[in-house]
């Protein structure tokens, strides 16, 4: 069957539009509550608009938001003594929408996302816990989620010394998850050495898992672009950025380009190629070459990645629509027997299509890797 014009005009589109155009199209409202995943999302929508320059991205990103932010500011279904760092990253999305529409209610909840962070709890060591029913932990999903959002808010708003909490949080939890020997860095690290995953000498967790370590390269990568050029600690970021990604590269898999949920675990039973995390990757290593932050040499391996994501998730379906296939549903490392952190528990997280975790990632790694300039 031949294709419409309006399909074949839709194919011809980058890839980061084709899968928000589907985004729209699948979901006239992203979520029910106030969380994270979605917020990725919109994170997304944010570079699509800024690129097309096309309104109705903003309004996506707009509609969506206002089913939670009221008109006096406050947040459906937020709660600040939850003392949850996932809470905070929807909160990115307020910022573009202040900036175009001077509405003061985004002001004011961007103002309550922020004053969480005065009073979150903390490890012993100064680590903002991931959240407060999870005590003296740290995960690294966490600094995508609190401090690339204080980076942001620093910036907008003028709060300079909140750089220095921002590159101690970076730093502490390289310190205490970062393998010697392979350079990766665990999933989560325990101070109490309590959890019945945390390794009784380190605290850390048993494994190095794809997205978690996909989101602390993607937060470092967005911090650098609010954090002053002369901040003390910026090159020491840039540093933990490459030690990092110089890991990540060593791991990628030969044969597709992309990356294993488990990293180093390669073809194990059970193991498989996983798609948000490799996405997550192509962002970090697009973006942090475009930004001078990595060696150009990175942008080889990251181009190659993308390759192989669209290669081996993509799928496009009768009506045109962009599906993205081999993404774990969800994963963490909580107090429950279920959740021990243990190889078996990972490779037994559901695989599913089109979660937002996926979807997000790939619209931003899309964006990264069609902003980047030829050689």
């Amino acid at each position: 069957m031949a294709k419409s014009n309006s399909q074949s005009t839709a194919a011809a589109a980058p890839w980061s539009v084709r899968m928000a155009d589907s985004t729209i199209a699948r979901f006239t409202a992203l979520q029910e509550d106030w969380n994270y995943q979605w917020g990725l999302v919109l994170c997304g929508f944010e570079q699509v608009w800024r690129a097309t320059g096309d309104a109705k991205y903003f309004a996506y990103m707009q509609s969506n938001i206002d089913r939670f932010v009221q008109a006096d500011g406050a947040i459906r279904g937020y709660r600040l003594e939850e003392y949850n760092v996932d809470r905070l990253n929807a909160g990115k999305v307020l910022f573009p929408l202040y900036a175009k529409t001077g509405a003061p209610k985004y002001k004011t909840a961007l103002d309550l996302l922020r004053r969480q962070l005065d009073s979150h709890p903390r490890t012993k060591s100064g680590g903002f816990w991931h959240k407060q029913i999870y005590p003296y932990q740290m995960w690294l999903d966490g600094i995508y989620m609190a401090d690339a959002f204080l980076a942001q808010y620093a910036h907008a708003f003028d709060e300079p010394q909140a750089f220095d909490e921002v590159a101690f949080q970076i730093t502490l939890l390289e310190q205490h998850t970062r393998d010697e020997k392979t350079g990766l860095l665990y999933h989560a690290w325990d101070e109490s050495k309590q959890m019945p995953w945390a390794n009784p000498l380190t605290g850390c967790s048993a494994h190095f898992w794809g997205r978690a370590i996909g989101w602390y390269g993607m937060a470092i990568v967005d911090v650098l672009d609010y954090m002053p050029r002369d901040h003390s600690q910026r090159d020491a970021l840039i540093a933990i950025l490459n030690r990092m990604c110089e890991a990540v590269a060593r791991v990628q898999d030969p044969a597709t380009g992309v990356w294993y949920q488990l990293l180093d675990q390669g073809t194990r039973a059970g193991n498989c190629l996983e798609a948000s995390g490799s996405c997550m990757f192509v962002y970090t290593l697009f973006k942090g070459t475009r930004n001078n932050y990595l060696p150009a040499t990175y942008r080889a391996i990251a181009q190659r990645a993308y390759e192989g994501i669209v290669k081996q998730f993509i799928e496009v379906d009768s009506t045109g629509q962009v599906h993205l296939k081999n993404i774990c549903k969800s994963a963490g490392l909580g107090g429950t027997p279920y959740r021990d952190g243990s190889y078996e528990y990972y490779i037994h997280e559901p695989i599913v299509t089109d979660n937002h975790h996926g979807i997000g990632a790939f619209i931003l790694a899309s964006a990264e890797a069609e902003a980047q300039i030829p050689d």
